[in-house]
């Protein structure tokens, strides 16, 4: 499973971690302050936002090409463009910075820091691992438009490919397939499938009308059977797969150019091709 229901909502695997992670740092360091009457509530809380942004702005520079002409879309966090390391070196250095300036709460500070981060990525990693390992496209048949079915795994056509999960009434899905729709031209060498998610064929084509959209290979998924073979619990869902028809990486919620470009990245595309 890689994102997690929560009613109407849909979190990814990777935030409910974060919070969780969170969570317990603040309740070991108020276990761990508690005999020197300390709290780490507030460091902890500026620790996190630093990293955050640090993550943030490490994206926005790699993929800066993509910002030049939106620089709006730098703070638009939507999009979910994070780069770990900038993140981790943000955390290293706010500690730091935190346990030099609250001599008090060091050894508080310190277990809180070292237990929220463990939580984190130990099983972070682990799901890491396991959500592409092994992963193949799903053995499901999909639904054209006119009626007819086909594998999903042969419109690959021996290409990588992207299968974005979509739905009509899905804000998020319609912001981002302007962006898909420049990538399927862009990137003749990879196939674009998007997959609607519970929808019949008249309210696919009203969509597609509506928003003068030219997209090739859409299909039909009305059980929503990709969604729950993958495990992609929300709208949308992007699943990208290399040529072998594996699982390389997934990206939950909107797409920009830059996000996009990250995840295409993993196929070896250079970052300044979806432009």
């Amino acid at each position: 499973m890689s994102s997690i229901a929560l009613g109407p909502l849909s979190l990814p695997i990777a935030q409910v971690l974060m919070i969780v992670a969170f969570a317990v740092a603040l309740f070991a360091g108020a276990v761990a302050g508690r005999r020197e009457q300390v709290s780490v509530g507030g460091p902890l809380t500026d620790i996190l936002l630093w990293s955050l942004v640090c993550a943030r702005i490490g994206f926005v520079v790699l993929y800066f090409d993509h910002y030049r002409d939106d620089l709006l879309g730098m703070i638009d966090i939507r999009d979910g463009g994070f780069h770990l390391v900038s993140g981790l070196v943000g955390c290293v250095a706010a500690t730091a910075w935190q346990l030099w300036r609250h001599p008090s709460v060091r050894q508080a500070l310190g277990i809180a820091v070292t237990i929220g981060v463990l939580v984190w990525a130990l099983p972070w990693g682990l799901i890491k691992l396991m959500q592409v390992q092994g992963q193949g496209i799903p053995d499901v048949a999909v639904e054209s438009p006119d009626g007819d079915y086909r594998p999903l795994e042969a419109m690959a056509d021996g290409r990588p490919m992207v299968v974005n999960l979509w739905a009509s009434w899905c804000p998020p899905c319609v912001r981002e397939m302007p962006v898909l729709e420049e990538a399927q031209e862009t990137h003749g060498d990879i196939a674009f499938v998007f997959v609607n998610q519970g929808e019949g064929p008249p309210t696919v084509n009203s969509f597609l009308d509506e928003h003068g959209l030219t997209l090739r290979n859409v299909v039909l998924d009305r059980k929503r059977e990709v969604a729950s073979n993958t495990g992609s619990q929300g709208l949308p869902t992007t699943l990208f797969y290399d040529a072998s028809g594996q699982l390389v990486t997934v990206h939950h919620g909107e797409l920009s150019s830059a996000t996009l470009a990250d995840n295409l990245s993993e196929f070896g595309t250079d970052k300044g091709d979806n432009n």
